[in-house]
């Protein structure tokens, strides 16, 4: 019988909400070829589009010193201060990701080691390095609703993710909206941290939405990282049974849960897919772990977090909409260590973002901001911003060519 008690997960309803931001004039701070970095309410939305290695080299260039920092960080200040024990050893966690990422290179498209290529050649930052950081997800192991039908006000999907991460790492320092629209695969909007190519949460402009939730597993590394799958999920998906797919029909890592949405049937599933096992929880259905099925709703937690979150659901049923629907994501369902939250309604390509405060303070005390992907797919640069120079070829660049002079 598959297993749906995640680790991490952790489920209730307070009756507080963080705030909205109120909207502000966006602005472009700097183009890169077709990419481009712009603030809008004060936060960076960076636009990639084009081959992987583009798409790379525009991440990386437009983000470059926010990278350096960040990857620097990670590796010389937090990476020290970690300990990991595996087989009753504690091992060297940069060397136990080197072993982790060349392992797992066998499962990994090509393509996203063009991108991370680019990358490291836009921003400077040698490959192995930020091969290092973006896979750290591997060696850690948050919480997911989605509500829709007679559930909601309207009928509406909504589609909610918590994640909890150690904000002591500054990642939300670091937060960028990623708006992707890759050559010949689905565009997609990920939200994410400079330099991180991987997603845990985002949705695509097929109205698929996806959040991760981690569980146990550690050393069982042999198949896709997590967060390639999401973003494969993210890229490749126009229905919510092409997406349940790419998780099934892939080897997998670790122990993994999700729930995944799609706004064009307005459904959702909540799945494990770990190393060793994989199912899916269906909207309204009970589980032997989840006992306590909500019409039109999945509801993935445990404990006594889970029956305050059945209990608020019900309470609640018929009247969500996004604006209480964000308070499902209020401490306690978010931890201390509330890195992210945000709230999709895949039917509209609306969603809404909170990050951690630079102290530490959770997502989820902190203003959501409101974005609409369709909205974004659809913007233009200011063509007066300043401007670096565009992408080479991935075959012209070489490998750990640093490049990128401002013109």
């Amino acid at each position: 019988m598959p297993r749906f008690a995640p680790a991490c997960l952790a489920a209730t309803i307070v009756l507080l909400a963080a705030p909205m931001a109120v909207g502000g004039e966006p602005r472009t701070v700097s183009r890169c070829g077709d990419g481009f970095l712009e603030e809008i309410d004060g936060r960076r939305v960076l636009h990639v589009s084009g081959s992987p290695y583009e798409m790379g080299y525009q991440h990386g260039r437009l983000l470059r010193d926010e990278i350096g920092t960040l990857t620097r960080f990670l590796l010389d200040e937090k990476a020290g201060d970690l300990e990991i024990e595996l087989g009753g050893l504690t091992v060297d966690p940069k060397a136990v990701i080197r072993s982790v990422a060349e392992g797992q290179r066998q499962f990994v498209p090509d393509r996203y080691f063009e991108e991370l290529q680019g990358v490291a050649d836009g921003s400077g930052v040698p490959l192995e390095d930020l091969v290092v950081c973006n896979f750290i997800p591997e060696l850690f192991h948050c919480s997911g609703f989605a509500l829709s039908g007679s559930a909601t006000k309207d009928g509406a999907l909504l589609h909610g993710r918590v994640l909890d991460y150690g904000t002591d790492w500054r990642l939300q320092e670091f937060a960028v909206l990623i708006v992707a629209e890759p050559e010949g695969l689905v565009p997609f909007v990920n939200v994410s941290y400079a330099g991180f190519i991987g997603s845990v949460t985002g949705m695509n402009a097929e109205r698929i939405s996806v959040g991760e939730m981690g569980g146990r597993g550690l050393g069982h590394w042999a198949g896709v990282p997590m967060a390639v799958l999401v973003r494969r999920a993210l890229e490749e998906a126009t229905s919510l049974d092409e997406a349940v797919a790419v998780f099934r029909d892939s080897p997998r890592t670790c122990e993994y849960y999700y729930v995944i949405a799609d706004g064009e049937e307005n459904r959702a599933v909540g799945m494990e897919a770990s190393w060793h096992a994989f199912s899916t929880v269906a909207m309204g259905e009970a589980h032997p772990k989840l006992p306590r099925a909500v019409p039109d709703a999945v509801i993935l937690s445990a404990g006594d977090r889970y029956e305050e979150l059945v209990r608020r659901v019900r309470g609640g049923l018929g009247g969500f909409d996004p604006e209480s629907a964000l308070r499902l994501m209020d401490r306690p369902v978010a931890m201390d260590s509330n890195l992210h939250n945000a709230l999709f309604e895949p039917g509209s390509t609306r969603f809404w973002v909170a990050h951690a405060s630079p102290d530490g303070g959770p997502a989820a005390s902190q203003p959501y901001h409101e974005y609409r992907l369709t909205a974004l797919l659809g913007r233009a640069p200011d063509a007066s911003a300043p401007e670096y120079e565009a992408p080479p070829t991935l075959a012209s660049a070489g490998d750990g060519r640093e490049a990128g002079g401002a013109r």
